[in-house]
């Protein structure tokens, strides 16, 4: 699938204020709504990858990853996966290691403005393997995608019911992310064997975030 193309000087400006600390946030190319491959091809073809290249991921990939887990798609602020009472209690954070044009670190998906925001500058990739048992392709992916919740935000409205209504809703969110891989030639892969408590700390979640989810992303090897 083809996407187009990031303005080079934007990138590298970005990436040389990101470097020099003035810059936490970050734009993203705007996503794609229109592709070559089929949802058919996508589920027919998707796959567990545990085993990723040593290549980069451009950033154009990682746009649509983010926002087909949880990007906006119209002006009533819904979004790709569906959300009970239109709540929106999952967070997005990317581990990246190797993205083209982005410098290693923590960052938090925004889908209302398509950007992200810088949480740390490491590369925790390795730390967030050990702390998911020591699946050491979690440090070998380019990025990777941890998926976390905030149960207070439907449990508001939804009382005991929200914890289910929660996890269908990154159930959805994980799909989405794993088929968009597909559609883009990448491989990827759900985990769901971690230590919460270390995942929390590892990834830099908010005191009322839960880690659910954990999806790295890159080239199959």
């Amino acid at each position: 699938m083809k996407f187009a193309g990031i303005v080079l000087a934007g990138m590298l400006s970005c990436e040389a204020a990101c470097l020099a600390g003035q810059a936490p946030e970050l734009r993203l190319p705007a996503p794609q709504r229109d592709g070559k491959v089929s949802l058919e091809r996508c589920l027919a073809t998707r796959r567990s990858v545990r085993a990723y290249r040593d290549d980069a991921l451009k950033m154009a990939e990682l746009s649509q990853l983010l926002w087909a887990a949880q990007g906006m798609t119209g002006g009533d602020r819904l979004r790709t996966a569906p959300s009970a009472g239109a709540l929106y209690p999952l967070e997005i954070y990317v581990l990246a290691g190797n993205v083209e044009g982005l410098t290693a670190g923590i960052y938090k998906y925004r889908p209302e403005r398509h950007d992200l925001v810088r949480v740390a500058q490491q590369d925790r990739r390795r730390a967030l393997a050990e702390a998911a048992l020591g699946q050491q392709f979690i440090a070998q992916a380019p990025a990777v995608f941890v998926i976390a919740g905030v149960y207070e935000r439907t449990a508001r409205r939804y009382g005991e019911r929200a914890p289910r209504y929660v996890h269908i809703e990154v159930g959805h969110a994980g799909q989405n992310i794993c088929l968009q891989a597909v559609a883009l030639g990448l491989g990827s892969v759900s985990v769901g064997a971690f230590r919460d408590p270390e995942v929390k700390r590892v990834a830099g979640l908010a005191d009322d975030e839960s880690p659910l989810y954990i999806i790295p992303v890159g080239r199959a090897r």
